[in-house]
């Protein structure tokens, strides 16, 4: 039995559902670990995927007898197979945020279906509560992406371009056990680290600059997510207040997780110190990580949720001064009954953030 299709059809049938038809491949793969182009039918008593014949193989190379799933060749399929796969079934979920219009109307025509109904993110929701097979693949792309931060800070020297050092990054994930990039690596030097989303340049490295890095990578189809921003050979002095504010806050956030902790609260409380300061808080605090880089929950004031054991989750306040710098800092972590687990080791302290190994030398 599969257990995360059973307790799929248990949120169904709560919802008074007979079916679904799921189309976003990520939580394709998640019910099934189908990685092949095609589509999921939950029916009434059986679960079926449509695929294309080049993909048979694929797809029946990735599923277990528990996982109790009857594969189809989308070009063997007649009309009245279509017909057939809900009849009897009054209400029918689909993936609102993953079907356009054009296959809504064509879904309802093809499968005869009476009433077809939104399911609100139903499978991402049941995604936000990870298993244990789940955070050990998190934590391995962490701990690769925690290896790759070491080997990349003695790599870095004064005179690299930010393209460079994004470069050799990915490079070092892919030639040491990740599946690839679980998001594009931000690399940004001096004043881009003033943009939160600032995409590598050929900006060459000068003394004194701040460095944004942010970075990650998959395992097993499992994302990490991690920022440190470090210094090129001394930290500016109109820089140390806003890191230290940064750095308290993160090291505050963290202190606050735990099981049934509310994430709106503990957002105000950080917008409120930064205000008080006289910077804001551009972003959301973080975010759930998983088979997606971004996923439920979203750690924002503006999200009333409570936080519940097993959750993996980024914390990444972040401070930036248009046109001049920014600092961001950022963990993925593990929340538990009583606090959290943290899944970066990469020490975040100024001294650390201005190593001895770090950027001493120039290309």
């Amino acid at each position: 039995m599969n257990e995360r299709i059973e307790n799929l059809r248990e949120k169904l049938r709560s919802m008074d559902l007979q079916g679904m038809i799921i189309t976003n491949p990520i939580n394709i793969r998640y019910l099934t670990n189908i990685e092949a182009e095609g589509v999921l039918l939950i029916t009434r008593k059986e679960n079926v995927y449509i695929t294309d014949g080049r993909y048979i193989d694929s797809v029946n190379s990735a599923l277990t007898i528990e996982d109790e799933v009857i594969v189809y060749n989308i070009r063997e399929l007649i009309k009245e197979d279509y017909e057939n796969f809900f009849i009897f079934c009054e209400n029918i979920g689909f993936e609102e945020n993953y079907m356009t219009y054009a296959k809504y109307k064509e879904y309802i025509h093809k499968y005869k279906i009476n009433n077809f109904e939104e399911t609100e993110g139903l499978i991402e929701k049941i995604r936000i509560i990870k298993k244990e097979e789940e955070i050990e693949c998190i934590k391995k792309a962490c701990l690769i992406t925690d290896n790759c931060f070491e080997y990349i800070r003695k790599f870095i020297k004064i005179g690299m371009t930010e393209k460079e050092i994004a470069y050799e990054i990915e490079k070092y994930f892919l030639e040491n056990g990740a599946d690839g990039l679980a998001f594009d690596t931000i690399v940004a030097s001096g004043k881009n680290s003033s943009m939160p989303h600032a995409v590598p340049t050929h900006k060459r490295i000068e003394e004194g600059d701040p460095i944004t890095i942010d970075m990650g990578c998959k395992y097993k189809g499992y994302c990490s997510d991690m920022t440190r921003t470090v210094f090129a050979g001394y930290v500016p002095a109109y820089v140390k207040p806003v890191y230290d504010l940064v750095l308290k806050n993160q090291l505050r956030v963290l202190e606050e997780l735990k099981e049934g902790a509310n994430l709106k609260i503990i957002s105000k409380g950080v917008e409120s110190e930064f205000k008080l300061n006289g910077v804001e808080l551009m972003h959301s605090l973080g975010h759930g990580v998983g088979l997606e880089i971004h996923e439920y929950p979203y750690i924002s004031s503006k999200y009333d949720f409570l936080l519940k054991e097993n959750m993996v989750i980024t914390n990444e306040p972040g401070i930036y001064i248009t046109n001049r710098f920014g600092v961001r800092i950022e963990d993925t972590v593990l929340v538990t009954k009583d606090g959290y687990e943290s899944f970066a080791s990469i020490p975040k302290d100024l001294n650390s953030a201005l190593d001895p190994f770090f950027l001493i030398g120039s290309t």
